[in-house]
């Protein structure tokens, strides 16, 4: 009988809001392992809380975890773009994949539902932005049935779950969720929005889609668009649906919301769930795939 593999060893780079609810869905994703969590403020919670779950956690960033930690196969990269840009070269050094959840950009766009299988061998993938994750696999699901002549995207967030981030870059954001838009949702044009919604209690993710397709077959892209979303909402279960799918003069118009899990980050914050959902889903289908190897 064939010994059972070892789970994949993951290790998270950023002890913030993000690498802390990772932590979390790391524990109890299936193919998983914690390796450790690496940061650089020693008073953060979040080392704080990986030190009391029993992970291996140090303030001395990413490079003292990697000599202190035998390994380690995938690393999550919660930091920040200029610090991926420096991660990068240490995970490549030791034929370490890496995970992107910063804006970097420096590998290839990845949505899950949508392009994974086919950028498994990449060493570094990039996450894009939680609008990207969010609204991508709907246009390429359209795009899947019909020409998208032009793409367009609303995503509205709590204003609580956007930090500093997101408020610094929201040019970088709206550009490069435009760019996933056409390169990996296939649209011919695109345009997207972020709008920051101060309302107390807080609002959950919500999203809407524009697609121009023309005088295509609505239940066809209809039963796409559905099948779609149910293969998101299997890695991120509080993606769905929240009204059928309108068309006027050629335009499809698809109103999507995103609830958080409530792992580590409040359950309103759908933007940032969807991010470390979709990292989850990476690391566990590259699991996948050296296990069939």
């Amino acid at each position: 009988m064939e010994a059972e593999r070892p789970p994949l060893r993951v290790g998270i780079a950023g002890s913030g809001n993000i690498g802390t609810d990772l932590m979390l869905k790391v524990e109890r994703a299936k193919g998983l392992a914690l390796a450790g969590v690496a940061g650089i403020d020693p008073d953060s919670d979040g080392l704080a809380l990986a030190a009391r779950r029993g992970h291996y956690a140090t303030p001395g960033g990413l490079a003292t975890m990697l000599d202190q930690v035998d390994g380690v196969d995938l690393v999550f990269d919660a930091t920040s773009a200029r610090a991926h840009a420096e991660h990068a070269r240490l995970l490549a050094e030791r034929d370490v994949k890496s995970v992107d959840l910063t804006p970097a950009a420096l590998g290839p766009a990845v949505i899950p539902a949508v392009n994974l299988r086919e950028r498994l061998g990449e060493p570094d993938v990039n996450l894009v932005t939680c609008g990207a994750q969010a609204t991508v696999p709907i246009i390429a699901a359209i795009a899947d049935t019909a020409p998208v002549s032009y793409a367009e995207i609303v995503s509205t967030i709590s204003a609580r779950s956007a930090g500093p981030g997101t408020r610094q870059n929201i040019d970088e954001f709206t550009q490069t969720t435009a760019r996933a838009l056409q390169t990996v949702g296939g649209a011919e044009r695109s345009k997207a929005i972020i709008l920051l919604n101060p309302a107390d209690p807080p609002i959950v993710m919500r999203n809407t889609v524009f697609a121009d397709v023309g005088g295509a077959d609505l239940d066809e892209i209809t039963a796409a668009v559905e099948a779609r979303v149910a293969e998101v909402s299997a890695y991120v279960p509080g993606y769905r649906l929240t009204a059928p799918l309108l068309v006027k003069d050629g335009t499809v118009t698809v109103l999507l919301e995103v609830t958080g899990a409530g792992d580590y980050l409040p359950e309103y914050a759908g933007n940032l769930d969807i991010m470390t959902s979709a990292a989850i889903r990476v690391a566990q289908q590259f699991a996948e795939t050296e296990v069939a190897a």
